[in-house]
């Protein structure tokens, strides 16, 4: 059902709020028909759904929160979920205005939209199994407070999926902020001209170059403006960001993408000193990896209540219950068949991914095992199944590499 009510909070941060009024981000979408084909496949909501709730069946009439939600990334969660109740909040009318002409051109009924501060989202008077709130909590005056208030309306089993800046990789972008600030430059369309030609002319070996390179849409006026002018914002490296959110009640789930926090892929896990990183806690290898790394400019991860009955987050291959394990192919994904390394019979690699290096070569024995990954059988059915030749020890090892590569996740609803 459409709620036609407005509210425009009392908490409600004037200067970034105009900002959006006037700098809508990201660019408006004139339409939904690309996104619509993606979420017309019920392997890919299953895929997506399990990487949050591996031990969790399916089911209907969820509760979705969208804090913060842009111009456009609510339609898409109430085209991609029709059978949930989206309730979708944001300061800015401009962003809600450019999402209701989304809502009405695709007849989303279970779209509900409410000017509000993300601070106070428990005046709605409701609870959600699952809240996106993606690039907003950075932009708070107090985050800790608009974090706890989100926690305040997760149900006890719901999750939030959460993004927010990556310090070290931002380093360049802090850099132009405090040189736009010094010239008081504003989001006039001269001044994005201005900025835009400055852009053209910065040094290659500046911090902010490498990133120029790889984000094209940056150019643009509304992500420019978003990345150099916003009124505010911070970042956080992976010991902060784990410090904060179990200060505001909840517990580390994992990472959206978790192959560049993992020491055992890519580049990392051919270090000399890859045993001393094995044996840090999860937390401290995920924070070396990120000084390794040295280029993210921001972490995706998905939380759950600190309190939350049995954790959130059960995949693990220390006992028998991984036979129990469906692997699902999570559909962005790519196998290369053709100049691959010797050895190989192919490449699988993530287009989620940002670093080169994460791509996964497989061998004859390990395609074939690939190729039993249907959504139906289980990784012990799969295993029963092997050649003779095939080694049930590596073949496990290997759906354990697949998982550490974002190649797969596992539908742990039936496993023992």
């Amino acid at each position: 059902m459409r709620s036609a009510e407005l509210k425009v909070s009392r908490t409600a941060d004037d200067d970034v709020r105009d900002f959006y009024e006037r700098m809508p981000y990201p660019a408006p979408l004139a339409s939904l028909n690309e996104h619509r084909a993606l979420y017309s496949d019920p392997q890919r909501r299953r895929a997506v759904f399990h990487r949050i709730w591996p031990n969790e069946k399916p089911g209907e009439h969820q509760e979705i929160l969208v804090a913060g939600c842009g111009t456009s990334q609510a339609a898409r969660y109430a085209m991609r979920e029709p059978h949930a109740r989206i309730t979708a909040i944001d300061i800015s009318e401009t962003s809600l205005r450019h999402t209701r002409i989304l809502q009405d051109q695709y007849a989303l009924e279970n779209l509900e939209l409410h000017q509000l501060a993300l601070e106070d989202v428990d005046t709605l008077g409701r609870s959600f199994d699952l809240i996106v709130c993606t690039g907003v909590l950075h932009h708070l005056a107090d985050p800790d407070l608009g974090l706890r208030a989100l926690r305040n309306v997760l149900k006890p089993k719901g999750a939030i999926n959460l993004m927010v800046y990556a310090t070290y990789g931002r380093a360049g972008i802090y850099m132009l902020q405090e040189y736009c600030r010094m010239l008081r430059m504003g989001t006039s369309a001269a001044d994005l001209r201005d900025l835009g030609a400055l852009l053209q002319v910065l040094p290659r070996d500046h911090p902010l170059a490498q990133l120029l390179d790889r984000a094209k849409d940056f150019r643009q006026p509304d992500a420019l403006a978003d990345a150099l002018l916003h009124p505010r914002d911070r970042a956080y490296t992976v010991p902060q960001l784990y410090a904060w959110i179990e200060r505001c009640g909840l517990s580390f789930g994992r990472w959206v993408e978790q192959a560049p926090y993992l020491p055992q892929c890519g580049d990392l896990a051919k270090a000399a000193h890859a045993s001393r990183l094995a044996a840090l806690s999860d937390s401290a290898q995920h924070a070396a990896a990120e000084l390794f790394r040295g280029t993210m400019t921001q972490h995706a991860l998905l939380a759950y209540r600190g309190d939350r009955p049995h954790g959130g987050q059960p995949i693990q291959f220390a006992d028998e219950r991984w036979r129990g394990y469906i692997p699902l192919r999570l559909p962005w994904t790519l196998c290369i068949r053709e100049r691959v390394p010797a050895g190989s019979v192919a490449v699988l690699l993530n287009r989620a991914h940002a670093h080169k290096d994460l791509i996964l070569p497989i061998n004859a024995a390990e395609d074939r095992l690939l190729a039993q990954v249907d959504g139906h059988r289980t990784l012990g059915e799969i295993i029963a199944g092997c050649r003779p030749d095939d080694d049930a020890l590596h073949a496990v090892h290997f759906f354990q590499q697949l998982w550490s590569y974002d190649q797969i996740v596992f539908d742990a609803s039936s496993a023992l």
